[in-house]
């Protein structure tokens, strides 16, 4: 395998928009797997993403688009994948060229439904890809910042540390700075939880809780994430590092967090359904808590903000009397 080869985009929103930015730094080309031919050609005429990041201006020219699955990844050796988890599934399923012999890297903040599997577990389980040939991108990093150039952090985990170092090396820039780890699936299931965090401080902010409590809340929702990550995946961490503390307080705080907005809507009183639909953006968190709350039936892990915030999201229980009950569980 020659790596990092040629490099392929999959996904067209915004944080995938953001990691074209930061590869076209050091890349001369890439490759670029967008569904819809309407907004590849838009993105060809407007020389940016139509729909995403439209501040961010492309060299067109050395982009290769297609919305053939097929033909970007025979062409790729590094395919990023960058599209929602609910949708992972069915951009897979047109298929035909075979996954175990690219290199994979998810940056992908959810759980594949159904499955109740992280992105890395299922290209091993369902497409034979090596784990030594998967690589997860973990944050902070909010891409509206990345488009504005603000300093950032990325840390690429893998089991094979070369390879980690290599894709690591490609994704800095004066504005990127890149760590390594082995931890693919601890910083896959924190990348998971921290988006139902955020779910839960956007519906406390929406309830008019102050700072003070987001911070007992938020210092409640690291120790819940440790708890469920040395149970489901035991080796020796440190979650007060940025890959797990500092995505979860990015996450749970930003303006920029689609999750947090998300959740304020909830608290403000607007439904599941019509907050999603005013959205227009995928909050992942929502996905994320029925499958951790799946997943946890099999560890039995202490979780309750996550329980509120799937009693909230999916049993419609109110989030005044829900965060109140929480509120009493904290010290």
């Amino acid at each position: 395998m020659k790596l990092p080869g040629k490099i392929a985009i999959m996904g067209g929103g915004s944080w995938a928009t953001a990691i074209a930015k930061i590869l076209l730094s050091q890349e001369e080309t890439i490759n670029w797997y967008m569904r819809r031919d309407d907004r590849i050609i838009e993105f060809k005429r407007l020389g940016h993403n139509p729909s995403y990041l439209t501040s961010v201006k492309f060299d067109i020219k050395r982009i290769n688009f297609s919305s053939n699955i097929n033909d970007i990844v025979k062409d790729s050796d590094t395919l990023v994948f960058v599209t929602p988890s609910p949708y992972l599934k069915s951009h897979l399923k047109k298929l035909k060229i075979k996954l175990r012999d690219k290199f994979i890297i998810t940056a992908i903040k959810g759980i594949v439904p159904d499955e109740n599997l992280i992105v890395s577990e299922y290209f091993t389980k369902f497409y034979g890809v090596p784990s030594e040939n998967i690589a997860v991108l973990g944050g902070p990093c909010h891409a509206e910042e990345v488009a504005l150039e603000r300093l950032s952090y990325l840390t690429v985990a893998c089991p094979d540390k070369d390879k980690a170092k290599m894709m690591a090396k490609k994704m800095s820039s004066s504005f990127i700075k890149t760590s390594i780890s082995d931890d693919v699936t601890g910083i896959e299931y924190g990348s998971v939880l921290k988006n139902v965090y955020a779910i839960a401080a956007g519906i406390c902010s929406g309830l008019k809780y102050g700072d003070n409590f987001q911070a007992v809340l938020m210092s409640n929702a690291i120790q819940e994430m440790k708890r469920f990550l040395d149970t489901v995946h035991p080796i020796n961490r440190s979650v007060d590092s940025s890959v797990y503390l500092g995505d979860l307080l990015v996450t749970g705080y930003s303006n920029f967090s689609r999750n947090r907005t998300f959740g304020t809507m909830i608290g403000k009183g607007y439904s599941v359904k019509s907050a999603q639909i005013e959205m227009e953006m995928i909050a992942e968190g929502y996905f994320g808590t029925k499958c951790i709350k799946e997943i946890n039936k099999h560890f039995h892990v202490n979780m309750p903000i996550l329980d509120a915030v799937y009693n909230i999201l999916y049993e419609r229980i109110s989030p005044m009397i829900e965060i109140k009950l929480l509120t009493d569980s904290f010290r």
